[in-house]
């Protein structure tokens, strides 16, 4: 009952690499960017046990298909997750997203008529501003990433990674979470998705946020270096029936930084409790 990759999906946007494992009510779990589907490894184990928990690399990320011109904006990564739930047969399973996971089961929800037992929002891209300087300069400069020696792009991507954490990863953590993006598709994948993110994505749903059909907890790493703890607060004030729970000492990948405690609050809230 480990994490797996060992179903392919035909979707819109390419063929994605999938998993499932456990028996139970649904769960489906939506990592976020530069992630994969690996991001969710230390919680599956636990959560197989109680539930029938399916996920997936999404198209441009992880082992999933990537491609030139491929488009994997958050409007495609939305349709795709409904494509998803579709392909698993799943009418109302319970969600839990991360990241850029949130605009897109956000988007799956509000926009393309999916519903959801119970939801789970943690440390999500929902709502306006979102992204760095750097994130804006890598966008308008795609050309000139993509001609990177392999070394140097490495770099960037361990930086880049290393900047969204404050708690080291277990052993080989971090590795894993580098390695999809340096073959030669990696890289470009990498860059090309910079240059798709626009902020349309979320603007199109957050007048919806109320219209959200379902239990809802936000849970935040307070020190999240990228999404700071306010907008978690922003996003709650627009979200009124969720539950909110900060997780003190964790940065922005609660899942792998503090495995233990995100687990303890999905067992409350998933089984039917208040995450806070």
């Amino acid at each position: 009952m480990s994490w797996n990759l060992d179903e392919t999906v035909a979707t819109s946007a390419g063929v994605v690499a999938a998993g499932r494992a456990g028996s139970g009510p649904a769960l489906v779990l939506a990592h976020g960017w530069p992630w994969s589907s690996f991001s969710w490894h230390r919680l599956i184990p636990a959560l197989a046990r109680h539930y029938h928990v399916h996920w997936y690399d999404m198209p441009g990320y992880g082992r999933s298909e990537k491609r030139a011109a491929q488009r994997t904006g958050l409007d495609v990564q939305g349709q795709v997750f409904a494509e998803m739930l579709a392909h698993w047969r799943l009418e109302n399973p319970a969600v839990v997203a991360h990241d850029f996971g949130g605009a897109t089961t956000l988007r799956a929800h509000l926009l393309h008529g999916c519903d959801f037992d119970r939801y789970v929002l943690m440390n999500v891209v929902a709502m306006r501003p979102w992204g760095s300087a750097f994130f804006d300069h890598v966008g308008r400069h795609v050309e000139a990433f993509l001609g990177l020696p392999p070394h140097i792009h490495r770099a960037v991507v361990e930086a880049y990674i290393k900047g969204a954490l404050v708690t080291e990863l277990a052993p080989g953590d971090f590795e894993r979470l580098v390695e999809p993006w340096l073959s030669e598709e990696g890289r470009q994948s990498f860059y090309r998705q910079f240059a798709e993110a626009d902020e349309r994505y979320t603007a199109e749903v957050e007048p919806l946020f109320g219209e959200i059909r379902c239990p809802v907890a936000i849970i935040w790493g307070e020190d999240d270096p990228w999404i700071p703890l306010e907008r978690g607060r922003a996003l709650h004030r627009l979200v009124p029936q969720a539950s909110f729970e900060t997780l003190a000492g964790v940065g922005h990948l609660p899942q792998l930084e503090a495995p233990d405690r995100v687990l303890e609050r999905l067992g409350v809230f998933l089984s039917g409790g208040d995450a806070g």
